[in-house]
């Protein structure tokens, strides 16, 4: 079929194998820009294979990726981001002994114009570029009702939070399409809700979500098409 005129990211005939094993088989599907589309299927479906191949972590072996009509597979994880393609990961990609607000500043350096050389010899543009990020990473953790956390070390959040920590991180990249990979996994229905409400606030400043997940409640709940 041919894609809509709103489609952001179009997926077409995606297959992956691994030895004998094909863990996707001729996916096709597209999201279309400022949507939430969920993608379900029981456990061993090839989710998350699908979005490692995707956002690059993955070379897929047939089929194609194209992003904002440009295409996308066989190029490297960090230049899909660079593009706005940023995803979470199943399992938490957080700095425990860094603090919350460090986390946040860490996704920031890395797109960041800064260089190490640059950090050490103290250049002045440095400083200045410093508290611009400390004050952006102090937004985003306003954003998603962290700011109180600021300071805590990482390793003291209740797990609900952990994974609010993460979505900071990921939103320090600036993401035009935020693919995430069963955030609500292990939450309570209290910290499932929260979830739900920051996913909305995401959802409002425009930015297109590709979800995995098995809550269906969620799922219903958030989505435009499954």
């Amino acid at each position: 079929s041919s894609p809509s005129p709103g489609a952001e990211l179009i997926v077409d005939g995606l297959t992956i194998r691994f030895g004998g094993l094909t863990a996707v088989d001729g996916l096709s599907f597209e999201v279309r820009l400022g949507e939430v589309l969920s993608l379900i299927g029981p456990n061993g479906a090839g989710k998350t294979t699908a979005f490692n191949a995707i956002t690059g972590y993955i070379v897929p072996d047939a089929g194609t990726v194209a992003y904002r009509s440009a295409r996308i597979d066989g190029l490297k994880p960090n230049r899909i981001a660079e593009l706005g393609v940023v995803r979470t990961f199943q399992k938490t990609s957080v700095f425990m002994g860094q603090s919350v607000l460090d986390n946040v500043l860490l996704g920031l350096h890395l797109a960041s114009k800064q260089t190490p050389l640059a950090i050490m010899l103290g250049l002045p543009w440095v400083a200045r570029e410093e508290r611009a990020l400390i004050g952006e990473a102090r937004r985003i953790l306003g954003f998603v009702n962290l700011s109180a956390r600021a300071g805590d070390p990482a390793s003291a959040l209740p797990y609900g939070e952990l994974r609010i920590l993460e979505v900071a991180i990921a939103l320090a990249a600036k993401p035009k399409l935020l693919l995430l990979d069963e955030p609500v996994s292990g939450m309570n229905p209290a910290e499932t809700e929260n979830f739900m409400r920051m996913l909305a606030r995401i959802r409002a400043l425009g930015i297109t979500v590709l979800l995995v997940e098995h809550d269906m409640k969620m799922v219903m709940g958030v989505s435009d098409r499954v």
